[in-house]
């Protein structure tokens, strides 16, 4: 299976870098994982409606340009369905029966994911209904990747 991971924002931080090699990592023995970091748009803090339609649009033609015709695409959103792991391993096992070869999930910039974009969506899925940033939440995603792979295979994780 291809995952690949979209996401607004460059991670500059040693110490998310770190986190994302070592995921990456343990999951080479399982998937093909693609991520594409994309830049975020400038943002001043008080922007006017208008303004703040402009930049996730910009943002939102950059995610778009990154996802194929044939991706199954999952939105990481606060409105989203929330799954417990175990739910989130059976979604990975059924994808796969139903012939899914890449599931390319997105994760917006701090303006969030433009409507263009939440509307290619195939699956809405949230972590949580409280707001993080978007450095942890793709540490997070494969973290939640690698917890489901390793259940599928009923191979043990620590705890």
């Amino acid at each position: 299976m291809n995952i690949n991971i979209i996401a607004v924002g460059r991670l500059k931080e040693k110490y998310w870098t770190e986190a994302v090699n070592e995921y990456s990592k343990r999951l080479s023995r399982y998937i093909k994982l693609n991520i594409a970091e994309l830049a975020d748009e400038k943002a001043p803090e008080n922007l006017s409606v208008a303004q703040k339609e402009q930049v996730m649009k910009k943002e939102g033609d950059r995610i778009l340009k990154n996802i194929d015709e044939n991706d199954y695409v999952v939105c990481l959103e606060i409105n989203g369905k929330q799954l417990s792991s175990e739910d989130f391993s059976l979604f990975f096992e059924t994808h796969m029966l139903n012939g899914i070869s890449t599931i390319s999930f997105v994760i917006g910039g701090s303006l969030g994911l433009h409507n263009d974009v939440i509307k290619r969506a195939d699956y809405h899925l949230s972590f949580s209904k409280m707001t993080f940033p978007h450095q942890l939440m793709r540490i997070v995603l494969l973290e939640q990747i690698y917890r489901a792979i390793k259940i599928s295979k009923n191979e043990p994780y620590h705890k």
